[in-house]
């Protein structure tokens, strides 16, 4: 298993999640967040934003599914502008249903 933490552009975050949805990926948690890449922020007139809205999609799923899901991120997160988001996988060691106590996805 792997965990996928995607962190988009908040415009960009139900493109995002409706095309993982429609592909059959439903499971995923989504939450705001604040962040800045490598282009340290924006500069807007005079006013300069260190930090900036983001949206983050973290998700569990199987190894085989990766390589579709990162396609799909990229594919719908993507304006070609700088901002667009960074994506990091992680190996899960175990997963387990609070509820139930079964363990897997």
């Amino acid at each position: 298993m792997k965990m996928i933490r995607a962190i988009v552009r908040p415009d960009a975050a139900d493109n995002v999640t409706q095309g993982l949805a429609d592909a059959g990926f439903f499971s995923m948690t989504k939450f705001n967040a604040f962040g800045r890449g490598k282009q340290k922020g924006i500069m807007m007139g005079s006013v300069r934003y260190d930090e900036l809205p983001k949206t983050m999609i973290m998700m569990v799923v199987e190894d085989k599914d990766v390589p579709e899901i990162l396609k799909l991120i990229k594919y719908k997160a993507y304006t070609g502008s700088f901002g667009d988001g960074k994506v990091f996988i992680s190996p899960v060691d175990e997963a387990f249903t609070v509820r139930t106590g079964q363990k897997g996805l």
